[in-house]
């Protein structure tokens, strides 16, 4: 379990949601009420969490989101789901790249007085995920548990400097009073917020890893929301008393990621920002290594049931990782590096904004479907959950939602920060539908031309051991191999 908690902390991004989603929160928005969001944000996740893992104890699968829905509503929208996460996913861990040699540079500078091109500190960094993604999971967990606990202590001890040294001379709780979020802009603010959990739905992703997933993957989800709630509040809630309420957002609009640092420089000296900027460049790091696992696990229990390529669905006999899976992932990330080196583009603000903003998106949208789709799938089998696992969670979950989902779109030319007729404005939040819809195409070919692999989407592990058996008829649901 800490292992899987470490790989969904670590997505999160703890340190690089604080320095830089934060700061950008309040500088986009002007909204005080930044870490009432993210308690909010956090109870709607709770929710969700509720008969998600109640779904998890019955169906282990690397592909969650994807098995999830196609379990509930179907195999043609599962493989929709399933674009829709590929995509969302990529995007999220092929951003970071982008945001790797922004970290970096001031910490080389520091330490050897080099700048260097941030496609070279990207280089390095891929290089270094793209080995760790072919090795044990457990493996992973322990290079990540480092980084993580020294991040999480170094944003507590930044905390506890900002909370000592209120502006003003008193310490104000203006941030976390409702009143401060239910103002006009707190749309965005939501999203900005949900944007910084991403990540926490991971652990079902290593359900089939774990040694007993009934216990690990309810622990690890519910302890990481409650974790990333807490430490997202507190934070953005001291930077508000170290600031002053009425001062963040100018703050914030001026100084950027650096406001976390230079706080902490005025109050623990520069031995402390310097310790700061290095575990901010490891909190990318670590970011990486997280999306790149979970994305690969995506490809590998797609490839494993035939929706992708077989070869897709290979893992190493050494180490059990999904090998071509994760070395797929790797080209995609180098050749991303490559395209935006040769042709001189932003990579902080064309890469890893834009990026992680749309895939931030793409989660969302991932998780209301899939809320509904916990409803379907108790409905449709009557398993023996309680009421509230079942029904009323997800369903004031996928209510909740799909409300944040709607301010996001009304919102996205100020998550975006261009302006409201800009072709960005729609073109991000449109191609997830677009991909769902090539999806639904990709399923209605499977089951006309290869009803044989189409019968089995679904169903894990189970659809490798049942590739030598005559599957069931192509209108027939997922039969788990001790019922067929």
């Amino acid at each position: 379990m800490p292992a899987v908690i470490f790989f969904v902390m670590s997505a999160a991004a703890p340190l690089t949601v604080v320095a830089g989603v934060v700061t950008t929160g309040y500088a986009i928005t002007g909204v005080t009420g930044l870490p009432l969001a993210f308690l909010v944000v956090g109870a709607v996740l709770a929710l969700f969490s509720v008969g998600y893992v109640a779904m998890a104890r019955r169906v282990e699968n690397a592909g969650a989101f994807y098995a999830y829905v196609t379990r509930g509503l179907g195999r043609p929208a599962g493989i929709s789901t399933a674009w829709m996460a590929m995509m969302a996913y990529n995007a999220l861990q092929v951003g970071l790249y982008g945001a790797i040699g922004a970290a970096a540079t001031p910490v080389l500078d520091r330490l050897f007085g080099v700048t260097p091109a941030w496609w070279l500190v990207a280089l390095v960094a891929w290089a270094l995920v793209a080995v760790l993604g072919l090795l044990r999971v457990d493996v992973n967990g322990m290079v990540l548990a480092v980084l993580l606990i020294a991040e999480i202590v170094v944003i507590l001890v930044f905390d506890l400097g900002q909370l000592s040294h209120p502006a003003g001379g008193s310490v104000s709780f203006t941030a976390l009073v409702p009143d401060s979020l239910l103002v006009p802009g707190a749309g965005a603010l939501l999203v900005i917020a949900a944007t910084g959990f991403v990540g926490f739905e991971s652990a079902v992703v290593f359900s089939e890893e774990s040694k007993d997933p009934k216990r690990t993957v309810p622990m690890a989800t519910y302890l990481s929301v409650a974790i990333i709630a807490g430490i997202y509040a507190l934070s953005s809630w001291a930077m508000t008393v170290a600031t002053g309420p009425d001062q963040v957002a100018e703050q914030a609009g001026e100084q950027s990621i650096d406001l976390i640092f230079n706080l902490a420089g005025a109050h623990f000296g520069d031995s402390a920002v310097a310790i700061g900027q290095a575990l901010f460049m490891t909190s990318v790091l670590a970011a990486m290594i997280s999306f790149h696992n979970t994305t690969a696990r995506y490809i590998f229990a797609l490839g494993r049931e035939r929706v992708l390529p077989a070869a897709f669905g290979r893992t190493s006999p050494r180490t059990g990782s999904p090998r071509v899976a994760s070395l797929a992932q790797s080209t995609l990330g180098l050749l991303v590096i490559l395209l935006y080196a040769a042709n001189g583009w932003d990579p902080v603000l064309q890469l890893f904004y834009y990026s992680g903003t749309g895939g931030g998106f793409g989660v969302l949208v991932l998780i209301a479907i899939t809320s509904v789709a916990v409803i379907a799938y108790f409905a449709r089998t009557r398993a023996e959950e309680s009421l509230w696992r079942r029904l009323i969670a997800p369903g004031l979950a996928a209510v909740a939602l799909i409300i944040i989902i709607i301010l996001a779109v009304d919102n996205f030319a100020i998550l975006l920060g261009v302006a409201p007729n800009s072709p960005l404005r729609w073109a991000i939040p449109a191609a997830y539908p677009v991909v769902a819809l090539v999806g639904l195409h990709w399923a209605l070919v499977l089951r006309g031309r290869r009803p044989d692999a189409y019968a089995r989407i679904g169903l894990g592990a189970e659809s490798a051991a049942l590739m030598d058996v005559p599957p069931p008829g192509p209108g027939s649901e997922p039969v788990p191999a001790g019922r067929r």
